[in-house]
């Protein structure tokens, strides 16, 4: 044990017995020894020590007085006060002041075990503070970036928008979003995606001064408060960050990245009411960025249309989470009519929200739950529900016909939407014939990879599969080639207008016959009048679907069990 030990005394020969007495007990130790209030403070400050002993008496200075100029310097510091003659009051007054210990000079043999204990709760006590110090910190702060984490950025946010009330301050908000993050962290792995994000701090905190604030806001988003900055300056400096995030090529293990950053600015002015609505709208100029092709800065303008409209659907976002975890959705279901031959009932399943009395058609809230990827909750919520629905109806549906679910491209993309599937099935006995689940053409070609493999896994489990609004792509035929399905939806733009123009007639015919030659079942949308359904019938085309046979409406009425009872998973249905 090596002792770095203070000795205040003004007795050389007092201080050589101490010094003896301590090296005698197996002590290693480096002192020095000082005698009066002034080198008392000149040690502390040019030196740390482990412990500091005091005599009690010295000439013009007390225990008492050194005690009180060390906790000035440290609150945790071990005194010990050793003393040729100290009344047991003094001593006693002087521990509850802050002395860990008093030991008479003649009983110096005490003194070994009272400093290997003080060192071990000096030790503890510092550990402690540590960690606490510590816990502290990452209150504050990102773990992984050491950036302000969004909890301070907020009070940070918060005390600028005041500022500008008060003072008329000029300050900006940056929103930054890497645009390739998720290719980075879903292909390498999450120890990729952290390199990724300490590599873009290292560059943005190039670029922040000492009055801004740079704050990770989670996953890769992240915050700049300029502070007292103008615009110009401020459209510079984030012009700097996108051109030099292009600029930097990330490889992990030789695959090589090409990063772009999409950022979103807005003014803090004394029209803002707090944090919330300020990174709101640097949050919807970050989406519009996006929305242009990624890599762009948008300035938020309160005065342009798609910038409420952006507001509008984040709106949408908290309400649509609510509504699941609430059960405030509604399923309703639109009847098809069989063409050619009766094969039982098929329905689509379509969903819509419960928001206070009103239900909310899908057309008000499904595209905001597709901009922030909320699909996955819907299509879950009503998979759970369509197959309790089927199990207890006590209708007689679960033991005939076809039901359509709708799925989202980005349902398809996520890794335990199958197994959930999976999961509700067997939970409840349901046949998975009974069930066709169908995506739109467009979604299926943006998502191609992820939607041929769920569509295989699914059919092989015994599901049935659809491919919606067929025809409406250019390269349709060569992709049906490729999307192994059960059922053709025929879009409807072609079918409403196919008595009245040929070359709409001849694309339904086209679908439909292409569709047979593949071995499949064939439905038309959007039959409004028995003309069309005649037309359809004539042509060959299995069922209809459209407002001239029924128009969506909710479930039969004898259903009165509540889904809530049945397993859960984690989570479209559209029109």
């Amino acid at each position: 044990m090596k002792l770095r030990l203070l000795i205040v005394d003004d007795s050389e020969d007092d201080v050589f017995l101490l010094v003896r007495t301590l090296k005698s007990g197996g002590i290693e130790l480096e002192y020095r020894h000082v005698e009066t209030a002034l080198e008392l403070m000149q040690a502390l400050k040019s030196s740390s020590w482990d412990m500091v002993i005091t005599d009690h008496n010295m000439v013009g200075f007390t225990s008492k007085e050194a005690l009180q100029v060390v906790r000035k310097f440290s609150e945790d510091l071990p005194v010990i006060i050793v003393s040729g003659e100290i009344g047991e009051d003094v001593a006693v007054n002087a521990m509850y002041q802050g002395a860990q210990d008093y030991i008479m000079k003649d009983n110096l043999a005490r003194l070994i075990p009272v400093i290997h204990r003080e060192v071990k709760l000096n030790a503890d006590r510092k550990a402690k503070r540590d960690a606490e110090e510590s816990l502290q910190y990452l209150a504050y702060h990102d773990s992984l970036t050491d950036l302000v984490n969004r909890a301070e950025f907020e009070r940070c946010l918060d005390h600028a928008v005041q500022m500008a009330k008060l003072e008329k301050q000029s300050s900006i908000l940056m929103f930054l979003d890497l645009d390739q993050f998720k290719l980075v962290n879903d292909t390498c792995g999450h120890v990729a995606g952290d390199e990724l994000l300490v590599k873009i701090t290292r560059l943005l905190k190039l670029h922040t001064r000492e009055t801004d604030t740079l704050a990770r806001l989670g996953g890769d988003e992240f915050g700049i408060l300029l502070n007292h900055c103008r615009k110009q300056e401020a459209v510079t400096t984030a012009e700097r960050i996108r051109s030099e995030v292009q600029d930097c090529r990330f490889v992990w293990q030789d695959k090589p990245f090409n990063i772009t950053i999409s950022i979103g600015m807005a003014e803090i002015t004394d029209q803002l009411q707090n944090h919330h609505e300020l990174l709101s709208c640097a949050d919807i100029a970050c989406y519009v960025s996006k929305d242009k092709g990624r890599n762009n800065i948008t300035w938020y303008n309160p005065n342009d249309n798609e910038f409420h409209q952006r507001r509008a659907e984040m709106q949408w976002a908290p309400k649509i989470k609510r509504a699941a975890e609430d059960d405030k959705f509604v399923l309703f279901h639109q009847p098809m009519a069989n063409l050619q031959q009766d094969l039982g009932p098929h329905w689509e399943f379509l969903v819509r929200l419960k928001d206070d009395q009103d239900l909310v058609p899908p057309g008000a809230f499904i595209p905001a739950a597709e901009r922030y990827n909320l699909m996955p909750i819907i299509d879950r919520w009503v998979v759970k529900h369509v197959f309790h629905f089927l199990q207890h109806s006590g209708l007689g549906y679960k033991d005939q016909g076809t039901y359509f679910i709708n799925l989202s491209g980005s349902t398809l993309s996520d890794g335990s939407f199958f197994e959930d599937v999976k999961r509700l099935q067997e939970a409840s006995g349901l046949l998975p014939e009974r069930i066709c689940f169908e995506i739109t053409e467009t979604a299926a070609i943006a998502n191609l990879v992820d939607a041929v493999q769920f569509i295989e896994d699914i059919r092989e489990k015994g599901f049935k599969f659809a491919l919606d609004d067929f025809g409406v792509g250019l390269s349709s035929f060569s992709y049906l080639k490729t999307i192994p399905v059960d059922y053709l939806k025929i879009d409807g733009s072609f079918v409403k207008r196919m008595l009245s123009d040929p070359i709409d007639r001849g694309i339904v015919e086209a679908c439909n016959q292409i569709g047979h030659a593949a071995g499949l079942q064939t439905i038309a949308e959007f039959v409004e009048d028995e003309a069309t359904m005649d037309a359809l019938r004539n042509v060959g085309v299995n069922f209809a679907q459209g407002f001239g046979i029924a128009k969506p409406g909710p479930l039969p009425t004898l259903w009165l069990d509540n889904p809530s009872d049945s397993p859960s998973p984690q989570h479209n249905a559209n029109t």
